[in-house]
């Protein structure tokens, strides 16, 4: 690399290539008692390892006042391909949170994991060891690698959905990060020397920027294919997976005032051979880790490298580099995102039930003992849980013989409400406030109560038993993906949004600007008058994004790179 451009680089390219293999001085920070957190380059560091540094920002103006350093903490992410959990390991995570966290709760998140928020820095070793100890780690959940990998939780379709879970498993482990710095820092592992060690598919200086790879069993689109850098979509034979359409270059997040950022939903390069997974992951992976902007990290995800080098030109050097040619997409249909809630029988014969988790956040109310009754449940269950992309939670795998003994806890515990309305169960919101350094805006906090004021315009129209997809975001990075949502809400500044109309039910459209710098208020009567309308001029089964559409309301988003501000 010449000197000019070396000096142009991203101060992420700098801190990467100084770490030491991720290392930094990590270890030192962790025996300074001055400061609750990571000073310098540690601080990005630390997310490689899974973890974020956070602080209570409720309280940040009242310790400032006070002279004293924000109550600083650390989220940490697991890492579950295909969000799968055994119960003893759900009880040894909740019996730690309970005790050792500031907030006492677990959060399911989109990507089909769980965050864990208030941990204390000098509780960081222990939480490492317990997750290593029953068979877990938090490695590569963030930072410019490749993230949780999210797959259909749809076990209803047993055979088929063990196949292609197994392959987010194996995706997953041929992506890990190769440094021994994890198992050192956390685990005090045997030190290596970095000299020995080489990141053969990550690189030395890692990802331009983080990967996130995802597989779907349509008809069911409940992980956002067309969300993701890479996506593949199961394509199956008489219930025997066969290969995968690849999906390549999507992403949602955008930064406010910056046009040339924008969501985009992924471009398809074709159909692979199951056997050819692997390969054409890796030469995928490798091509945006050689192709991304190492410049300007607001242009280092997959979407833009494919806008800037062509489509045309990224898929062929990928073919270059697996040794793979594309052939043509095998066709498929997405019907529908949500979870299916309840029980359901596999084909298995054995019973899957899945939970409703308003935003994710395991914790109890005087409604539903949820905290409580996920534990009494892990304790007896036999079969595993699943975390879905949807923040929702599959007590899965259920025999028979466990069915009526599950279900009498479900009851005691309040798990099962048959009165959550359909639209409560299709809305999602992110964290944001209090801990999240990026909240520009409420997300999880305000979603509660602006969905019981959006049931009663559903209820007013007649419109009790249809939904729509409502999603909210406290910043534009995209969390809870609302840039693929029916009607979504980005955080501009507290109490005001930017409106966004025009997804579709199925995820494979971005919706577009209508309105900006609105205050709930105005989110209300812009909804009330457009569902009004939905009510009484929709044609048969016709979604609330089709409509707006259909009816001028807003114009479609074609092409985001050029008619998202358009």
């Amino acid at each position: 690399m010449d000197k000019d451009k070396k000096n142009k680089l991203s101060d992420h390219e700098r801190l990467k290539s100084e770490s030491n293999f991720l290392r930094g001085t990590i270890v030192k920070d962790l025996s300074n008692e001055l400061t609750g957190g990571f000073t310098g380059d540690n601080f990005h560091l630390i997310r490689f390892h899974g973890m974020y540094q956070q602080d209570d920002r409720d309280l940040r103006t009242e310790r400032i006042n006070q002279k004293l350093e924000p109550l600083i903490s650390m989220m940490l992410r697991c890492r579950l391909p295909g969000g799968v959990i055994m119960p003893s390991q759900w009880l040894a995570i909740n019996s730690f949170v309970s005790k050792h966290t500031l907030y006492g709760t677990m959060r399911l998140t989109s990507r089909q994991t769980l965050q864990i928020h208030g941990l204390l820095k000098r509780d960081l070793k222990d939480t490492h060891r317990i997750l290593h100890h029953i068979g877990l780690d938090s490695i590569a959940t963030a930072g410019d690698v490749n993230r949780n990998v999210i797959c259909t939780s749809n076990p209803m379709e047993s055979i088929l959905h063990h196949s292609v879970i197994g392959w987010a498993k194996k995706i997953s482990e041929h992506f890990l990060p190769n440094t021994r710095a994890y198992a050192e820092i956390w685990l005090d592992g045997e030190k290596t020397e970095s000299t020995e060690e080489c990141e053969p598919i990550l690189g030395a200086s890692y990802l331009p920027r983080k990967f996130k790879i995802a597989l779907v069993i349509p008809p069911l689109n409940d992980v956002d294919a067309y969300a993701n850098d890479l996506s593949f979509v199961a394509i199956s034979m008489n219930k025997q997976l066969v290969g995968f359409n690849v999906l390549v270059g999507g992403g949602l997040a955008m930064t406010y005032g910056d046009s040339t950022t924008y969501p985009r939903i992924a471009s398809d390069f074709g159909y692979i051979d199951v056997n050819d997974t692997i390969k054409v992951a890796e030469a995928i992976v490798t091509t945006q880790r050689d192709l991304g902007d190492r410049l300007n990290r607001k242009h280092a995800k997959t979407k833009y490298t494919l806008v800037k080098v062509g489509v045309d030109v990224f898929k062929k050097e990928v073919e270059k580099r697996s040794g793979i040619k594309f052939f043509s997409t095998h066709p498929y249909t997405f019907l529908e995102r949500g979870d299916r809630f309840g029980w359901v029988k596999g084909i298995d014969d054995q019973w899957h039930f899945t939970v409703f988790i308003e935003n994710g956040r395991i914790f109890d109310t005087e409604g539903s003992l949820l905290k409580t009754g996920l534990s009494e449940i892990a304790s007896i269950h036999t079969g595993c849980f699943r975390l879905t992309a949807n923040q929702n939670l599959i007590i899965s795998s259920v025999r028979e013989s466990d069915k009526i003994s599950i279900e009498s806890l479900l009851v005691k515990y309040k798990l099962i409400n048959e009165n959550i309305s359909v639209q409560r169960k299709s809305s999602m919101a992110c964290v944001s406030f209090p801990t999240c350094p990026l909240a520009m805006a409420e997300s999880e906090r305000f979603l509660p109560n602006f969905i019981s004021k959006i049931e009663n315009i559903m209820f007013r129209c007649g419109l009790s038993n249809d939904s729509i997809i409502l999603r909210v975001t406290g910043c534009p990075n995209g969390c809870a993906r609302a840039m693929l949502a029916e009607i979504g809400l980005v955080g501009r500044s507290v109490g005001y949004y930017n409106i966004y109309l025009g997804g579709n039910r199925i995820g494979t459209r971005i919706p577009r600007l209508y309105k900006e710098n609105v205050t709930e208020e105005e989110i209300l009567n812009i909804l009330n008058t457009t569902i009004v309308r939905w009510s009484n001029e929709r044609h048969p089964q016709e979604s609330y994004g089709d409509y707006v559409i259909r009816v001028g309301i807003i114009t479609p988003v074609l092409n985001s790179e050029h008619d998202f501000y358009g």
